[in-house]
């Protein structure tokens, strides 16, 4: 999900340079998006294995 929400960062990027606005704020706004659900997905995975009891790696 993070390799996604980069792709779209770097989408973003290339297009606010070309000069196009609406694909360049589409673009950031999946990347933000895709972005805080991955970190959402993490915290809970990080919750789950602590409250699991499983040994750190």
């Amino acid at each position: 999900m993070l390799g996604w929400a980069l792709t779209f960062l770097v989408i973003a990027i290339i297009a606010a340079v070309f000069g196009f606005g609406g694909i360049a704020a589409a673009s950031a706004g999946i990347a933000k998006i895709l972005f805080f659900v991955f970190l959402a997905l993490f915290v809970i995975a990080l919750l789950a294995r602590a409250l699991r009891g499983s040994p750190p790696v």
